[in-house]
């Protein structure tokens, strides 16, 4: 995900002026770095946090340094961009997310899925209040096969790498989640066993606003990148499906036969991730909230682990399980 935000901000968004790439790989910076005509090539992130003339970083590290990162960001007045998910751990969340608040700087966490043209237009039917009340959620979410083993050990599993992105969309669309109900299960690969984790999941939610919710997951869709939603209101609904190569469908003896929807993620969100990281650069230049921030990053990472503990216990689990205080002031 670094190479891409690296490419995304030297080749798309002229607002942002890119001064330096971090990498303990300094090969692999080094390399992008040389492809882009970017002259600063850093191992240690700490020479970066001292040169004043840099305003913003973003974090795009794995996982487990991203809370501590945060923190040596925030205490050297820096703005962040910090990709999901913030950490693993409520409690190096929170203390990061305290940091970042008594610094006073800007958090935004890379949700992309809010970026989406299609996503975002069935937001704004259903806020609109044009079909009616919110009823129903509905959230189709399918890989078309896992990431490797060596990520998958260390990721948190599915609900924390994967659903992840589907607790932030449903709190995007509907707002506050209440309860969790988790029925995971291994069904395609068996390796999964071995790591505690599963491949397919159907999740069950409860709003604050009284509407209900589900979520379907599966690690092994073979026909491509599933990514589809509805919302269904008291006076109407609103669907987004799933993009295609093009919009042809050709007609024979067999049938009719559409394109292929995009193999994974880089395809059908590429444009998200360029969108998502030029309103952060608009909200430093213009002051502006982050459209996602400390709380969402926290709460979808709550939602994660609320699956997890119900998977293990076979129950619907209250959100409010987990909450602590910081959630009504994080930046």
């Amino acid at each position: 995900m670094g190479s891409v935000h690296v490419r995304n901000i030297a080749r798309q968004i002229p607002e942002a002026n890119l001064v330096a790439i971090c990498d303990l790989r300094l090969d692999v910076a080094q390399k992008i770095a040389d492809e882009l005509g970017i002259e600063r090539v850093v191992a240690d992130y700490h020479e970066l946090l001292e040169d004043k003339s840099i305003e913003a970083i973003l974090i795009a590290t794995s996982t487990d340094t991203h809370a501590y990162i945060m923190q040596d960001v925030a205490k050297a007045g820096k703005h962040i961009f910090c990709e999901k998910p913030l950490a693993l751990d409520l409690k190096s969340i929170d203390e990061a997310l305290t940091t970042v608040k008594e610094a006073g700087v800007k958090l935004q966490v890379g949700f992309n899925r809010r970026f989406d043209k299609s996503f975002k237009r069935v937001h704004e039917i259903v806020g609109s209040g044009e079909i009616g009340r919110p009823c129903i959620l509905h959230i189709i979410s399918r890989d078309p096969e896992p990431p490797a083993m060596e990520f998958l050990r260390v990721s948190g599993g599915m609900f924390l790498d994967m659903t992840i992105h589907d607790f932030d969309m449903a709190r995007y669309l509907l707002g506050d989640i209440e309860e969790v109900y988790a029925i995971g299960k291994v069904l395609v690969s068996p390796e999964f066993e071995d790591i505690g984790d599963v491949d397919t999941n159907v999740l069950t939610l409860k709003f604050a606003n009284g509407a209900i919710g589900t979520i379907d997951n599966s690690r092994h869709a073979v026909y491509g990148y599933d990514q589809r939603l509805e919302v269904f209101c008291s006076n109407g609904v609103a669907m987004a499906g799933n993009e295609s190569e093009n919009t042809v469908i050709k007609g024979n003896p067999e049938g009719l036969h559409a394109s292929r929807i995009p193999h994974f993620f880089m395809q059908r969100y590429a444009p998200c991730y360029i969108e998502e990281v030029r309103q952060f650069i608009e909200c430093i230049r213009d002051d502006k909230p982050t459209p996602t921030n400390g709380v969402d990053g926290r709460m979808a990472v709550v939602l994660g682990h609320a699956a997890w503990r119900s998977v293990y216990e076979n129950r619907p689990v209250k959100v409010s399980e987990f909450l602590s205080s910081n959630d009504s002031d994080a930046n």
